[in-house]
C-alpha cells in the first residue's frame, strides 16, 4: 500500500480557511486533518470538514452530465456523454450570444472560496460573451462598504492577536458555529484574565459562554454604538492625541453622538439604560488603562436595512479610544482586503467589448420573472449556476422558484449534488470537490496566502470547474490564448507580482509549504496609515455624501419594524433571523446523514411569553408565515431567542425539509442601505400551531 499525505486547503465560506493535511492510500482519501503546524488551525478542524471525505466519497455524488428529462423541479434526468452536455449547452449560447449577450447570467458564489475554481476561467468565459455581471452581495457586501467608508479597506487585528486582549467583545457573530479558530483564542484570553461580551439578539452557543450578553432588537447595533460613542464622549473616555493625529471629523461625530442618550439608545435597542452605560464605559475605561480592548464583528450585524452603517458605526469605536494602538486592539471585520490578489489578470476583465448590466444575485427571483425592457434590458434567457444553490440560499424562494420554472429559461448547473437548484436544470454538469482539483486562497479571517494540491483523482467523469470552462470556451469558438491556460498557470497570476516578491513567494514554493503568511505590521494602524481617501480614520466620509449617503454614523430602524411600517408590524408581530445551524455552511453539508442528524431536523426557537400567546408547546410543529410565504418547522421553546424574535438555524436544502420549504420562504429581496446587499434578518413574520 502506498500512503502520502497531501497539502491542502479548506475552501468553504468561513474565516478560517483552514490548513489541511490529506491522508491518501493507494489513491483513496481515508483522513482528512488540520495541519498542525499551521499557527491559525492548528491541528484542530470543525466537525464538517473533518468529515470531508465523507462528502466527497457520497453515494450521491454527482459523476456523469445530466439532461432534463422530466418537468422543471421534478429532478428527472438521464445520463449523457460531455461532448453531447457541451454541445447542447453552446447550441443554445451561441445565438443567444449573437443576439442579445446580456440575456445570459452568471449565478456564483463562495460555495468554493479559491481564487481558481471560483471566479477565473468562469469571468473569462462570461466576459467573452459579455454576459450579465452578477453582483455578488449576498454575504459580506453591506458590511463591507460601510467598513470601507471608515477604514478604508478589509484590513483589521490579526487573529494571531486576539488571545492578548483584555476586553474582547464578540459583536453580530457565534463563532463556536462559524469562526471556530478565533473562538480559540477568545478562550485564551478568556483564561488569560479578558472579559468576553457577546451582542447578539440570540443567546447563541457562543453568547453562552461569555461573561455577558446583551441581547438587542435585530438591527439596533447602529443605535447601540452610537449610544456607546455618547458615553465615550460624554465621559472623556477618549485617547485624545489618537483622535487629533489620525482621524478626521470628531467635531461633527460629537454632535452627531449627542443626540445618542443612554435613554434613546436603550429605548431603540430593547435593553437597559445600564447596559449602554457600563458597556461603554467598560470600553473606555480598559482602553484608557492602557489595555488592549478588541472587537470581532461579523455579517450577522449587517443583514438588515441599515446594516452598512452598523458596521460603519461599530468601525469607529477603536479610534476613538485608541484601541489600534496596540496589536491585539481594533476590530476585525475581514482580512481579505490584506492580500495582494490581481482578479482583473485572473478574470481577464479586457475582455469585455463594453460593460455589460448587472444583476444583484439578492434579486434573482425578481430578477428571472422581468421581461425585456428599455431600463432592464433583454428578459434573462440562460443561467449558467455554479458554486451556489439559489433555489435554497436566495430570498423571497417562491418568486425564485418560479423564475428558474420558466420553460423559456436554459439552465445549467455546475454541482457535486443534486441539490434544490439541480432538479430545476436542463443540464447538469459534475465538478470536483476540493480533495480533486488545485486552488490558490486567501483568506477573510487570517494573513496567510493558502495551497490547495489535488489529493485524488477526480471521482467519476467530474472535471474542475476551470477545466469545464475551458471546455466550453472551446466549443463556443473562443481562440483567445488565456482560455488554454492551465490551473497551475492561472495560480502563479493569483497576486500581484511587486507585492508578494519581497516576501519570497513562489507559487511552486507555497504548493510545497502549503501557507504562507503575509508581511503585516502587527498593529495595522497604530500610527494612522488608514487606507482611506485622507489616510486616517473616517468619522466623517466625504464620499459617503457624494455617493448620497450620511456623512457621519447614524441608525436607520429596519425596513419591517414598528419604527417603519406599523402596520405590517401589527399583522406580523415577530421579528425572525435564520443564522447558520452549527453542522451545515450555508447550504454546504446539509445532504451529509451523519451531519444532518446531528442538526436534526429544522426548528424554530421561541420565547416562553410568545408561545403562550399562541398555544404553542414545546415540540409542536409550528407554521411561520408572512406575506411572501410560509414554512413549516418545530417549536423550540426557549429563553435563547428574546421576547419579540423567533430563531430558524439555516439554510436546509427544501427537499429535505419538513415541508419542502426553509426560512428563505418569508425573506425579502429588500436591499440595504449601502452595498446592495440582502436584508436576511429584517423580516417580520406570524406564527401558529399546526393541528396534529
Amino acid at each position: 500500500m502506498t500512503t502520502t499525505q497531501v497539502r491542502a486547503a479548506c475552501p468553504l465560506d468561513c474565516p478560517d480557511t483552514c490548513a489541511l493535511l490529506v491522508t491518501v492510500e493507494d489513491g483513496v482519501a481515508t483522513a482528512v486533518k488540520g495541519d498542525p503546524d499551521h499557527p491559525t488551525t492548528a491541528g484542530v478542524l470543525c466537525t464538517k470538514v473533518s468529515r470531508y471525505t465523507e462528502r466527497t466519497y457520497h453515494e450521491d455524488r454527482l459523476l456523469y452530465p445530466l439532461k432534463r428529462v422530466g418537468k422543471k423541479g421534478e429532478g428527472k434526468f438521464e445520463r449523457i456523454s460531455w461532448d453531447e452536455a457541451l454541445d447542447t449547452i453552446a447550441a443554445r449560447l451561441k445565438p443567444i450570444a449573437e443576439r442579445a449577450p446580456e440575456a445570459i447570467l452568471p449565478y456564483s458564489y463562495c460555495g468554493t472560496m479559491g481564487l481558481i475554481q471560483g471566479e477565473s476561467m468562469s469571468s473569462r468565459f462570461f466576459n467573452q460573451i459579455g454576459a450579465s455581471l452578477l453582483d455578488r452581495t449576498i454575504c459580506a457586501m453591506a458590511g463591507a462598504t460601510g467598513y470601507k467608508y471608515t477604514i478604508g479597506g478589509s484590513i483589521g487585528t490579526d487573529l494571531e492577536q486576539f488571545q492578548n486582549a483584555k476586553l474582547l467583545i464578540i459583536w453580530g457573530g457565534n463563532p463556536i458555529a462559524s469562526n471556530l479558530h478565533f473562538w480559540t483564542r477568545a478562550q485564551e484570553a478568556k483564561r488569560n484574565g479578558a472579559k468576553l461580551i457577546a451582542i447578539d439578539p440570540y443567546r447563541s452557543l457562543t453568547a453562552e459562554k461569555c461573561h455577558q450578553h446583551i441581547a438587542l432588537l435585530p438591527g439596533t447595533d447602529a443605535a447601540l454604538a452610537l449610544g456607546m460613542m455618547h458615553v465615550l464622549i460624554k465621559e472623556d473616555l477618549l485617547d485624545h492625541d489618537y483622535i487629533a493625529q489620525y482621524t478626521l471629523g470628531f467635531e461633527e461625530l460629537k454632535q452627531r453622538a449627542a443626540e445618542w442618550t443612554p435613554e434613546r439608545t436603550a429605548e431603540t435597542c430593547g435593553i437597559t439604560v445600564e447596559e449602554v452605560v457600563e458597556f461603554a464605559r467598560l470600553y473606555g475605561n480598559t482602553a484608557r488603562a492602557g489595555e488592549p480592548v478588541a472587537i470581532r464583528t461579523n455579517y450577522g450585524v449587517q443583514r438588515v436595512r441599515g446594516g452598512g452603517m452598523a458596521v460603519r458605526n461599530i468601525a469607529c469605536l477603536p479610534a476613538l479610544v485608541g484601541a489600534w494602538r496596540h496589536p491585539a486592539g481594533g476590530v476585525q471585520l475581514s482580512s481579505s482586503g490584506s492580500f495582494p490578489t490581481n482578479k482583473p489578470r485572473l478574470q481577464r476583465t479586457d475582455l469585455l467589448k463594453k460593460i455589460p448590466r448587472t444583476i444583484n444575485m439578492t434579486t434573482i427571483g425578481d430578477d428571472l420573472l422581468r421581461p425585456a425592457s428599455p431600463s432592464f434590458g433583454p428578459a434573462v434567457e440562460a443561467v449558467i449556476v455554479y458554486n451556489s444553490n439559489p433555489l435554497a440560499i436566495a430570498p423571497d424562494s417562491d418568486k425564485v422558484m418560479r423564475g428558474f420554472l420558466r420553460e423559456d429559461l436554459f439552465t445549467v448547473v455546475l454541482e457535486h449534488f443534486q441539490t434544490d437548484t439541480v432538479d430545476y436544470a436542463d443540464i447538469v454538469l459534475p465538478a470536483t470537490t476540493q480533495l480533486e482539483h488545485m486552488d490558490a486562497h486567501t483568506s477573510y479571517g487570517h494573513l496567510y496566502m493558502m495551497a490547495n494540491n489535488a489529493a485524488i483523482a477526480p471521482m467519476g467523469e467530474s472535471k474542475p470547474n476551470t477545466e469545464i470552462f475551458r471546455l466550453l470556451a472551446a466549443k463556443m469558438g473562443f481562440d483567445d490564448p488565456c482560455f488554454k491556460e492551465s490551473d497551475d498557470e492561472l495560480a502563479a497570476q493569483a497576486f500581484n507580482a511587486q507585492d508578494v516578491r519581497a516576501m519570497g513567494f513562489d507559487w511552486d514554493a507555497l504548493k510545497q509549504k502549503g501557507w504562507q503568511k503575509l508581511n503585516m505590521p502587527a498593529a495595522p494602524f497604530a500610527q494612522g496609515g488608514f487606507p482611506t481617501p485622507s489616510g486616517k480614520c473616517e468619522f466623517y466620509s466625504a464620499q459617503m455624501k457624494a455617493d448620497g449617503l450620511d456623512p457621519l454614523p447614524a441608525y436607520l430602524p429596519p425596513y419591517e419594524s414598528v419604527a417603519s411600517n406599523p402596520e405590517l408590524a401589527a399583522r406580523y408581530p415577530l421579528a425572525m433571523i435564520s443564522p447558520p445551524a452549527r453542522n451545515f455552511l450555508n447550504s454546504t453539508f446539509v445532504n451529509v446523514k451523519s451531519l444532518r442528524s446531528a442538526e436534526g431536523e429544522p426548528h424554530l426557537d421561541i420565547h416562553p411569553e410568545d408561545s403562550a400567546t399562541r398555544g404553542i408547546a414545546n415540540g409542536d410543529m409550528v407554521r411561520i408565515f408572512n406575506d411572501r410565504g410560509s414554512f413549516v418547522a418545530k417549536a423550540r421553546v426557549t429563553d435563547k431567542a428574546r421576547a419579540g424574535l423567533v430563531v430558524g438555524l439555516s439554510v436546509w436544502w427544501k427537499k429535505l425539509a419538513t415541508d419542502g420549504k426553509n426560512a428563505n420562504e418569508v425573506t425579502s429581496q429588500q436591499l440595504t442601505d449601502m452595498g446592495r446587499a440582502p436584508t436576511f434578518y429584517d423580516t417580520l413574520v406570524q406564527v401558529e400551531r399546526v393541528a396534529a
